[in-house]
């Protein structure tokens, strides 16, 4: 009886001693359980915050690139020079006397000329050049016909321009039917002929009542013909 009493109280604390340590292992267990869940948790944390900045980082340098792709730096732009070319400058035209004869009237601009029709002294804006009727007259130079016309003072008429503001007057002519109205003519090609159609000038001799202006100023034909 004893002995097996014994017996039944050595099971009873060799169960006991096992529980023991089986709770002791059980709650060392959960201890250690708790602890590496907790670290877990903090590593776990500190990873997603890690993660978590990188990533921004990431976006950043990504926005940065995209930035650098999209926000290309502004081409320099040179101004326009812009060269304006000067107008070429053509040279003054140079004169032939339109018909060979002798000057009977000179140019008399700021001194004055007794006129035989008027019976008084004048001024003359031209040069008178005798020559016989019906004589051929010559451009003096190169240029455009500018007008024809029977002048109640000078008689029939024709006016060049020329180069530079030039523009060349034949006056006291029969006839200017050689030449039209905005015409070019040459140097010497013929564009009437001598008559006595001028009214100033009818007590004179047949001549060629020849003038010279540049814009608009009346110059000295002899100066200029050669």
């Amino acid at each position: 009886m004893i002995h097996g009493s014994g017996d039944v109280r050595t099971k009873i604390t060799e169960l006991s001693l096992v529980q023991n340590e089986q709770s002791s292992e059980a709650s060392s267990s959960m201890g250690k359980t708790v602890n590496e869940v907790s670290q877990e948790k903090e590593e776990t944390n500190k990873i997603a915050i890690n993660t978590t900045n990188i990533e921004k980082q990431e976006t950043k340098e990504s926005d940065k690139k995209v930035n650098e792709v999209t926000t290309l730096p502004e081409e320099k732009k040179e101004p326009a020079q812009t060269t304006a070319k000067e107008p070429e400058k053509k040279p003054d035209p140079t004169f032939i006397k339109p018909i060979e004869g002798e000057i009977i009237v000179e140019y008399a601009n700021e001194n004055l000329v007794y006129s035989n029709t008027l019976k008084e002294w004048v001024t003359h804006n031209g040069i008178d050049i005798k020559a016989e009727k019906a004589s051929i007259v010559k451009a003096a130079s190169d240029g455009k016909v500018k007008f024809i016309k029977n002048d109640p003072r000078y008689g029939i008429t024709v006016a060049i321009e020329h180069d530079n503001g030039y523009v060349s007057i034949y006056a006291n002519l029969l006839t200017a039917e050689f030449v039209k109205e905005e015409e070019k003519v040459k140097q010497g090609q013929t564009i009437g002929t001598i008559g006595n159609t001028a009214v100033f000038e009818i007590a004179d001799e047949p001549h060629l009542h020849f003038e010279i202006l540049k814009e608009d100023k009346y110059l000295n034909p002899s100066e200029y013909i050669k």
